[in-house]
C-alpha cells in the first residue's frame, strides 16, 4: 500500500495540478513532504517498536495511513494535500524498518544477498503496478481515487496484522532520547525543505541554500550528540563499517538519488514534454519496473559469481549510460525504442540495488543490525524525496536560463544529462572498493553433512 502510493501519485502530477490550479513542479511537494516526513519519524520507529510492540506499531501505522489516505483524496488546495501527506508519512514511517530489522536480526551471512532480494521484490511489484493504474485512473476518473483506494487495503491489512502477527519486543527499555529526536528532525526536515524551495518556480536562491546550510549545521550538532550520548536515538557504530558507508552513504546514497529522480522526469516529459495520456505515460515506465523484477532472476547469481565491485562497477555505467539515452528522446522517437531503454535500466538498476543493499549489511554484526537497518531506511528515504527535488531544481534552473515556463522537451533532455551526471560520480566511488569486498557473502549456502 505504502509504495503503490508513491509511484502512482508520480503519474497523476498533472492532473492534481490541474485540479490545485498550480505547476505539476510545485505539486510535487507532495511527495517530497511524504518523503521528508518519514525520514524525520524513521530514527524513532525502532525505538517505539521495542517499546510497545511491532503488531502494535504496525497496526496502527496502518490506521495512520489510511485516515491520511482519504484527507488526501478530500483535499481541496495544494497545502491541504501536502499536510495529509505528512499524516500520511507518519503511518509509512512506523511501517518501513520493522520488518526488515526482524529478517536481518536472524539472517546468516551466507543468506544476505537471497534475503535483500527477498525485501526488494514486493517494492519493486508496487511500480509495475503503480504507473498504468495511476495512468489508468487519471485518465478514465478522477486521482483522488488513487487515494480512496488504499480503505479497503488497509482494512485488510490491519485484519492480517492482528490475526497473523506476533508482538515482539526488546525487554529492555532505552529511555527515549528526545534532544536526539529533536536535532536529527529539524536538519533532515530543513535541508530537505531547502532543497524544495530551490525546486519551485519562483523560489529565491538565497533563502533556499540558507536553509540548506542551516540544515546541514543542525545535521552536524546531531552527529556530535548522537557520539556522545549514552543511549543515542540514533546510534552510528555502523558507520565505522567501510562497506556500510558505501552501501548506505557515498556511492549508494547518490546512485540512489539519481534513480529517484526517474518516476518524476518520465512521467512530466512523456506528459507534459511529448503529450501523451497518463495511461500510456504510465505504460511506458511498466518497461522499466517490469525488467527490475525479471532481474532477480539473475541477480544472485551474477553478484556471487563476480565480485561485488565489478558487478556495481558495470551495472552503475550501464544504467547511467541509459540514462544519458533519455537525454536523446523526442517527440517522433518510437514508442517501442523508449521501452527498451527503459526496461535497460531497470535490468542493470534492479542488480545493482540488490548489490548495494547486500553489501551495507556484509560486515555488520548481529547485534548492530537493527540500528543499521534504521539508518538505511532514513538514508533511502532521504536520497528518493533528495531525488525528486534535484529532478525539479534542475528543471527549474534549466527553464529559468532557458527564458522562463511552461516547460520544454528540450528542458527535460538538459535535466537527463544533470542526473546522469550523478549516476558517473556515483559509479566512480564504487571503483575504489577492495576486489575482495563483501566476499563473506558472496559465497554459497554451507552444505549439511551426508547422514
Amino acid at each position: 500500500m505504502q509504495q503503490l502510493d508513491g509511484t502512482v501519485i508520480a503519474t497523476a502530477l498533472p492532473q492534481m495540478a490541474r485540479s490545485f490550479h498550480d505547476t505539476p513542479i510545485n505539486v510535487s511537494v507532495g511527495i517530497t513532504a511524504y518523503l521528508l516526513t518519514v525520514a524525520v519519524f524513521i530514527p524513532s520507529s525502532s525505538w517505539v517498536s521495542d517499546r510497545f510492540g511491532a503488531r502494535t506499531i504496525f497496526a496502527t501505522a496502518i490506521v495512520v495511513f489510511t485516515v491520511g489516505s482519504v484527507l488526501c483524496g478530500s483535499a481541496q488546495t495544494l497545502w491541504e494535500f501536502a499536510g495529509a501527506r505528512m499524516l500520511q508519512a507518519v503511518g509509512g514511517a512506523m511501517m518501513v524498518p520493522v520488518g526488515r530489522a526482524l529478517v536481518l536480526r536472524t539472517a546468516q551471512k551466507h543468506e544476505l544477498i537471497g534475503l535483500m532480494q527477498v525485501i526488494t521484490v514486493p517494492g519493486l511489484v508496487a511500480p509495475v503496478v503503480g504507473p498504468p493504474l495511476g495512468g489508468f485512473i487519471t485518465t478514465y476518473a478522477s486521482w483522488r481515487w488513487i487515494f480512496f483506494l488504499n480503505v479497503p487495503i488497509g482494512l485488510v491489512g490491519l485484519a492480517m496484522v492482528l490475526l497473523l502477527m506476533q508482538n515482539f519486543r526488546e525487554p529492555e527499555r532505552r529511555p527515549f532520547d528526545v534532544v536526539g529526536f529533536v536535532l536529527s528532525g529539524a536538519g533532515l526536515a530543513t535541508l530537505m525543505y531547502g532543497l524544495t524551495l530551490l525546486g519551485h518556480e519562483g523560489g529565491t536562491w538565497a533563502t533556499g541554500i540558507g536553509t540548506l546550510l542551516a540544515g546541514a549545521v543542525m545535521l552536524v550538532i546531531a552527529v556530535r550528540h548522537a557520539l556522545r550520548h549514552p543511549t543515542p536515538l540514533i546510534d552510528l557504530a555502523p558507520t565505522r563499517i567501510p562497506t556500510f558507508r558505501t552501501g548506505m552513504m557515498s556511492g549508494g546514497a547518490l546512485f540512489r538519488l539519481t534513480i529517484g529522480a526517474t518516476p518524476f522526469l518520465w512521467p512530466l516529459m512523456f506528459q507534459v514534454g511529448f503529450g501523451m495520456t497518463a495511461f500510456l505515460s504510465g505504460g511506458l515506465m511498466m518497461a522499466c519496473t517490469g525488467a527490475d523484477i525479471g532481474a532477480q532472476i539473475f541477480a544472485r547469481r551474477i553478484i556471487r559469481h563476480f565480485s561485488f565491485r565489478r558487478v556495481m562497477v558495470v551495472c552503475g555505467s550501464l544504467a547511467t549510460l541509459f540514462l544519458f539515452a533519455c537525454a536523446l528522446f523526442t517527440r517522433n522517437t518510437p514508442l517501442a525504442v523508449i521501452a527498451v531503454v527503459l526496461a535497460l535500466i531497470g535490468i542493470f538498476r534492479s542488480i545493482e540495488y540488490t548489490a548495494i543493499s547486500a553489501l551495507a549489511y556484509c560486515d555488520v554484526p548481529q547485534e548492530q543490525m537493527s540500528m543499521a537497518s534504521t539508518l538505511v531506511s532514513t538514508s533511502n528515504q532521504m536520497t528518493n524525496g533528495a531525488g525528486v527535488a534535484v529532478a525539479a531544481i534542475a528543471l527549474n534552473v534549466i527553464a529559468t536560463v532557458r527564458g522562463g515556463h511552461p516547460l520544454d522537451v528540450t528542458d527535460f533532455q538538459l535535466a537527463f544529462v544533470a542526473i546522469a551526471v550523478l549516476g558517473v560520480i556515483a559509479t566512480a566511488t564504487f571503483a575504489g572498493l577492495p576486489p575482495d569486498a563483501g566476499a563473506s557473502i558472496a559465497r554459497p549456502a554451507p552444505k549439511t553433512a551426508a547422514v
